[in-house]
């Protein structure tokens, strides 16, 4: 028997407390993720929600950093080259690119090191 998993509802990731205001700036204005209000119970500690089409993305805090790590949440965009200019027109360096799987795709980290891929399918 499996469990029935039928999609995603959130991902979440975590920064540490001492760049939280560094990476939600990161999502806000970079990335220009649309931020939801979290419930009054958890807005104590810090981080922030936003929604991506049907997914929320959690930003949540951890006091210590993570070690750098491959792990990482990919966004789809309809236009990767703007995509890739405007994160680049932030200072934001591009790790690496190229085409896995028919996804072409490029990757960047937070200022907390999270990866992050940005992807288009042609």
């Amino acid at each position: 028997m499996t469990p029935g998993i039928l999609g995603i509802d959130h991902v979440q990731i975590a920064v540490p407390k001492a760049q939280e205001a560094q990476c939600l700036a990161f999502y806000r204005e970079v990335l220009g993720l649309t931020e939801i209000e979290k419930p009054e119970h958890l807005r104590a500690r810090g981080g922030a929600w936003f929604q991506v089409g049907h997914v929320q993305m959690h930003v949540g805090i951890d006091p210590e950093p993570s070690p750098k790590s491959k792990r990482h949440v990919c966004f789809l965009v309809a236009d990767l080259a703007a995509a890739k200019q405007a994160v680049q027109a932030r200072g934001v360096a591009i790790e690496d690119e190229g085409k896995a799987e028919g996804l072409i795709r490029f990757f960047v980290r937070d200022p907390a090191g999270n990866r992050i891929e940005i992807g288009q399918r042609p």
